[in-house]
């Protein structure tokens, strides 16, 4: 049977080489690939580390606890996450952080919605999924598997901006000027207003959070969300 240490080994495959792909690596493999063979590349190794990851973690057995979780704890996770679902689904559209092929995409005039909060939603999103998921499930396979999501969400967001600032020179600056990497930065500095939520962002991300939250309970047998205290 694995231990949480095949699960730190895994996990450090995972997001070691997401980030090299993805920046050191991209430019020499695209150049001797092409843009096709390098997606090849980057899905092959990507599939792979991440089997590895989620064997690893399931192999491994949970060990005790670090810390007691209540119900405040549970429901500070569920509101969090509620917000880390409204993040994530207005992140889908008209997002300029998100990866482009070819030609860079251009930025949106004004910061609105989700992009008011962090421009990038998507990337806090999951690092919120992260820190709620150690917070009620504090064994040593889960912290670590949910730390390597928060650190290529959040690592990765930030060496995004490095290169977005490479490939759209000026007009990056521009978008990074009216956003934040933090979330609410830039409302606090008046660079920002909030509103302008779509309904996209407000109802799929309350669809998504009622559907993720109950498929704990089949997946897992554990009851999520609101779903532990209206089932």
């Amino acid at each position: 049977m694995a231990t949480a240490g095949w699960v730190v080994i895994a996990a450090v495959a995972f997001v070691g080489s997401h980030l090299l792909l993805s920046h050191p690596l991209r430019r020499p493999l695209v150049g001797r690939f092409g843009e096709a063979g390098f997606l090849g590349v980057y899905s092959v190794v990507a599939a792979i580390t991440l089997a590895a990851l989620v064997w690893a973690f399931l192999k491994s057995p949970a060990t005790v606890p670090l810390w007691p979780v209540g119900n405040a704890l549970w429901a500070v996770a569920t509101v969090v996450m509620l917000a880390a679902s409204v993040l994530l689904m207005g992140s889908l559209i008209g997002n300029p952080a998100v990866p482009t092929v070819g030609i860079p995409g251009g930025t949106p005039e004004t910061a609105r919605g989700v992009f008011s909060i962090t421009r990038h939603p998507m990337m806090w999103a999951f690092a919120l999924w992260g820190l709620c998921h150690i917070a009620v499930f504090p064994v040593a396979k889960n912290i670590v598997l949910a730390a390597a999501v928060i650190v290529l969400a959040l690592l990765g967001a930030a060496l995004q901006d490095r290169k977005k600032a490479q490939l759209q020179p000026g007009r990056w600056q521009a978008w990074e000027a009216k956003t934040s990497y933090w979330p609410f930065a830039a409302i606090a500095t008046g660079r920002a207003r909030p509103g302008g939520f779509a309904m996209h962002t407000l109802g799929g991300g309350l669809v998504v959070w009622l559907i993720a939250t109950w498929a704990h309970i089949p997946i897992s047998g554990w009851a999520a969300g609101i779903w532990r205290w209206i089932r």
